[in-house]
């Protein structure tokens, strides 16, 4: 008889804890069974991706909305680790030729495909090339300028046997650079260098655009995409790190509203979000708000072949009449850092200075001058009324709001209307690029940590210019620092080409960026590259 009380109470101890473990786990997606008979609590993590992304062809997603999720799906050469700086990744070493310009690269044997494929130096040399092929039609094929051959391929003045790219064997891959580049590892690990599984993307030239086509070769692989909806993604279990990847999935919402996103962070539905401009001071003043670096600028663009702004004075006019200051301070108001140059803080020159220090401030807030220029560029255009004004930005809350503020400035300080028109990001990308729009806003992540990213943009038809401004002198600056080993007189060329840019003002700068971000507690170990990048392989959840 005792031992059957006793039994009867050990039976209702285990359901008291089965009870207890599921509440504790309510809410948790599950995945199969342990040995021990129990479910087990996947480790998901719900991040928000705002928009559609442009795309997860890796040439093509060069953007923000798309290459956070791309540099976990995919994986290249190098990978930035923990320090920010290049390390190994497909491959795990590589050779440099005496002079600098050949690198040797040795893949891992078992890097391999989501499918199961091995992931071959071919592959590489396949995405490379297509990267540069002009028919691809990428933004990013400018990065891929330092490959012998890469410019006149892409520029139609070479073909693709030119690019000095080829795969010595299945596991070795070499390129051959036009000159030593002490920034090319950091370049390498942008998305436009993963690779492509040359096999899969010729059966299928769409393998890109659904979930069940998708074949990556990072921590993660693609398992659902409800496109302007969510997506979502699986650990790769085919990944040679596999074992350091802690997450089972990431759910990728698409909320476009930093407010909303608030509320669903506040509700648990997600695990990190913006922080929303008018909760800044109280979220940074009880320390839920955490920020880090971000190398990158927002700023608005001129287009040099609209009336008034093929007129420099009228350019500068605009952009001293703008306090870049107060704009920080009461619009968007997360501790950004104004901006009176394009190179944003945080690159050392050989001196071991700033190099946004050394450049100093190429422009200030100036109403008198502002108000004298305005009425130069006038007359010298012949103007008794300055031509109408409409500034265009791509369609956000926070986008409007800036947009309103640089309105107000505008017409308190010059007494100059500027219409305000909006448009989706896709369509306004496309239209900016084609040179549609007169004033527009813009923003820029570095691709790779070194100024001269920040400065190649605005070369003569450079696919990241869209201002159609062009300086044969800044031209000039912008290729020989590309060629030069010298770095004292690679910075002194960046140094002068940036002046010029200023001088001639075909952009208006605003801030620097930053992160500011909200995280769940349970949440470790994602790192935030300043490049922009969020890296998800060794995050962790409770």
């Amino acid at each position: 008889m005792k031992k059957l009380f006793s039994l009867v109470l050990l039976l209702v101890f285990a359901l008291v804890l089965s009870a207890c473990t599921a509440n504790e786990e309510a809410g948790k997606e599950t995945d199969g069974e342990t040995g021990g008979g129990e479910e087990a609590a996947e480790k998901v993590l719900y991040m928000n991706n705002a928009q559609e992304p442009t795309s997860f062809d890796p040439p093509i997603g060069f953007d923000s909305v798309s290459w956070s999720a791309l540099n976990n799906l995919m994986e290249g050469l190098t990978r930035l680790g923990e320090d920010h700086q290049p390390a190994p990744a497909i491959a795990e070493k590589w050779d440099v030729s005496e002079d600098g310009k050949v690198y040797t690269f040795h893949l891992r044997d078992d890097a391999k495909w989501s499918n199961g494929d091995d992931v071959t130096a071919g592959d590489f040399v396949y995405a490379w090339k297509r990267l540069l092929n002009p028919d691809t039609g990428s933004a990013a094929a400018f990065l891929g300028y330092f490959i012998e051959g890469g410019e006149a391929f892409n520029n139609g003045d070479g073909s693709a046997d030119d690019v000095q790219v080829k795969a010595v064997d299945e596991k070795t891959f070499e390129v051959t650079l036009t000159s030593p580049q002490a920034y090319f590892l950091s370049v390498i690990t942008n998305p436009a260098f993963f690779p492509i599984n040359e096999k899969v993307a010729e059966e299928n030239p769409e393998w890109f655009a659904e979930a069940d086509s998708y074949v990556s070769n990072g921590p993660f692989k693609l398992t659902e995409w409800q496109h302007d909806s969510h997506f979502v993604m699986e650990k790769n279990e085919n990944y040679w790190d596999a074992t350091n990847v802690k997450l089972d999935k990431v759910h990728w919402a698409m909320v476009d509203d930093e407010t909303t996103e608030y509320q669903m962070y506040k509700t648990g539905e997600l695990d990190t979000s913006a922080v929303p401009a008018e909760l800044s001071e109280e979220l940074f003043a009880d320390g839920s708000a955490q920020m880090v670096e971000q190398a990158g600028d927002y700023f608005y663009r001129f287009n040099v072949t609209m009336k008034p702004f093929q007129n420099v004075n009228i350019r500068k006019a605009f952009v001293m009449a703008i306090n870049q200051q107060e704009i920080v301070d009461y619009v968007t108001k997360n501790g950004e850092e104004p901006a009176y140059g394009f190179v944003s803080p945080g690159f050392k020159d050989p001196s071991g200075k700033d190099f946004r220090e050394a450049s100093g401030n190429l422009v200030e807030t100036n109403l008198e001058e502002a108000k004298a220029l305005l009425a130069k560029g006038m007359e010298e255009e012949g103007y008794d009324t300055l031509p109408e004004v409409t500034l265009t930005y791509s369609t956000s809350e926070n986008h409007k709001k800036m947009a309103e503020a640089i309105q107000q400035m505008l017409k308190e300080n010059l007494d100059v209307s500027v219409k305000l028109a909006n448009m989706e990001w896709n369509v306004f990308s496309e239209e900016q690029t084609a040179l549609k729009f007169q004033f527009s806003r813009s923003s820029f992540l570095a691709d790779y940590a070194d100024p001269i990213n920040f400065l190649e943009n605005f070369q003569t038809g450079h696919s990241m210019n869209r201002t159609g401004w062009s300086n044969e002198e800044y031209d000039k600056l912008i290729k020989d620092a590309k060629n030069e080993a010298n770095e004292e007189k690679r910075f002194e060329m960046m140094y002068e080409a940036e002046k010029i840019l200023f001088e001639e003002m075909p952009i208006m700068p605003i801030h620097f960026y930053n992160q500011v971000y909200l995280q769940n507690e349970d949440i470790t170990g994602i790192v935030r590259h300043p490049v922009g990048y969020i890296e998800l392989k060794w995050a962790d959840k409770k």
